[in-house]
């Protein structure tokens, strides 16, 4: 019997996006039109820049939209020309259900985090931020609510003691693109089974947000336990970066992007020692030591080097 072969929609920006559509050019189906972000301006010089989507999608000779607003009649007309079998979604905004209902079959997320576990817009970060050992991608269909539709299809990883978000989300692409494609094919084939979130819900004892990061949670609170900001320090690594501020300089912010858990110092919280090269920084119940810093206006450093490069003496950042 031939295999069924899907008119599919594909719905993404950034590059985690991009790699997804990829893989979905290489399998059976056919992308018959593609919806990004409008293309905006970057860097100094305010050159246009269009998002990894756009680029592959362009570089493949495909149909693309980047609509303002997602009910424009023109776009929603453009939709309906297109005629998709199926709507696929990674890495994109909210759709509004005229949107995600258009397709024959629906529209599929892939979301990085095991649902209903870690819903919204920064799962990885929060897992890692929260301490949680397990994570991974998981596919599922649009409904009315974000990320509460019905799950197709999980895999899930262990994170490592010492992971950071950036590690965690090549791992989570990687698995979750094959992921993805696999989904995509089961639909086609029938062999789709939808399961509601409530009844995995059932299984965990708390159930935790993944809401966008805002530069208030990228603060350090130097009276935190140590574990926590270890957590936090690398769950906000390399993107956007935790930050701190030197008690002398409270203007200029100051990107901690690895540390490691160190006991061996005893400092109040903020406190910090630079003995040996090294800078220790004193917690609520004990002290981290910094491996790379990034100071305001330069690239990311050894701390090392940073400290090489201070010529006063640090004493604490603001706690």
């Amino acid at each position: 019997m031939e295999e069924k072969r899907l008119r599919i929609v594909f719905m993404g920006t950034p590059e985690f996006a991009a790699t997804c559509l990829e893989t979905l050019l290489e399998g059976r189906h056919e992308v018959v039109g593609v919806v990004t972000a409008p293309d905006r301006e970057s860097g100094r010089g305010r050159k246009i820049s269009q998002s990894a989507v756009k680029k592959l999608a362009i570089e493949r000779g495909l149909p693309v939209e980047q609509p303002v607003r997602l009910r424009e009649e023109g776009f929603l007309a453009r939709l309906r020309e297109w005629n998709a079998d199926l709507g696929v979604v990674v890495a994109f905004r909210m759709l509004p259900e005229v949107v995600w209902d258009m397709p024959k079959m629906g529209t599929v997320n892939l979301h990085g985090s095991l649902l209903p576990q870690f819903r919204g817009a920064a799962p990885i970060q929060r897992a890692i931020m929260a301490g949680a050992k397990e994570s991974g991608a998981t596919t599922f269909l649009l409904s009315h609510k974000i990320d509460t539709g019905d799950v197709l299809g999980k895999v899930r990883l262990d994170i490592g003691e010492d992971e950071n978000a950036g590690s965690l989300h090549d791992r989570i692409l990687e698995s979750g693109k094959h992921l993805l494609a696999s989904t995509v094919d089961e639909i086609a084939d029938g062999k789709a089974e939808a399961e509601p979130q409530s009844g995995l819900a059932e299984g965990e004892k708390e159930l935790l947000d993944a809401p966008k990061l805002f530069k208030e949670d990228r603060i350090i609170d130097w009276n935190r336990p140590t574990v926590e900001l270890h957590n936090m320090i690398r769950g906000l690594s390399p993107y956007p970066g935790a930050i701190t501020f030197l008690q002398d300089a409270p203007d200029a912010q100051i990107k901690i992007l690895k540390a490691k858990i160190s006991n061996n110092v005893a400092l109040n919280a903020g406190e910090l020692s630079t003995l040996d090269h090294k800078i220790i920084v004193g917690t609520s119940d004990g002290s981290i030591e910094i491996a790379i810093i990034q100071p305001a206006g330069k690239s990311a450093m050894k701390t090392e080097d940073y400290l090489r490069g201070h010529r006063d003496p640090i004493i604490s950042f603001v706690s």
